[in-house]
């Protein structure tokens, strides 16, 4: 990849200009689930920072915080269709925009504990949101397997940009990063 490509495939993955907000979800389930990631700045840009900070570890990092992201993600989804809510969830959302954007922008290590913690922490607020718009008349299933299947779908996105750029191009993971902090400290102040 060459590094018009690797600044092509950047842009790309900072200016999601129709992903803000929640819009256009149909009532089949599985299309809403795939839909509800992709379709809010908020979820999009944390998403693929998930991928984004996991090729910026080492070891088995690369793989756990992806899949914590998820699995967690999944049991706030559960926690959402009972109707069960978090105080303060859509700041908690822009924080997680905020806080995954600086441990991008830093290429913050942590201790796998930690790691995973902060991680699952902010998936779970992802996953509470998504479960709470469930769609009328649609199977929590399907919409769940949708949602799960789109958020690793991003975070296989972020991963695989940031370990295939060539290394002039490296800083570019940085400074998604640093958009991403930044979008997360607007969508707080908004």
């Amino acid at each position: 990849m060459d590094l018009h490509k690797s600044l092509l495939a950047a842009a790309l993955l900072l200016s999601p200009a129709l992903a803000f907000a929640h819009p256009g979800h149909d009532h089949s389930g599985l299309l809403s689930g795939f839909a509800h990631p992709l379709f809010g700045l908020d979820h999009l840009l944390a998403m693929l920072a998930v991928g984004l900070w996991a090729a910026q570890q080492q070891g088995e990092a690369r793989w756990v915080l992806p899949l914590t992201f998820v699995i967690t993600m999944l049991f706030g989804g559960l926690f959402g269709f009972t109707g069960i809510d978090l105080p303060l969830m859509e700041t908690s959302i822009a924080g997680s925009v905020l806080a995954l954007g600086l441990l991008v922008a830093l290429a913050v290590r942590p201790a796998l504990p930690v790691a995973m913690g902060l991680t699952a922490l902010f998936a779970l607020s992802h996953g509470v949101a998504h479960g709470l718009e469930l769609p009328e008349l649609t199977s929590p299933w399907s919409y769940a397997a949708g949602f799960v299947a789109t958020t690793a779908a991003l975070h296989g996105t972020g991963y695989a940009v940031a370990r295939n750029l060539p290394r002039a191009a490296a800083p570019l993971v940085r400074l998604a990063g640093l958009a991403s902090a930044l979008s997360g400290a607007w969508l707080l102040a908004a």
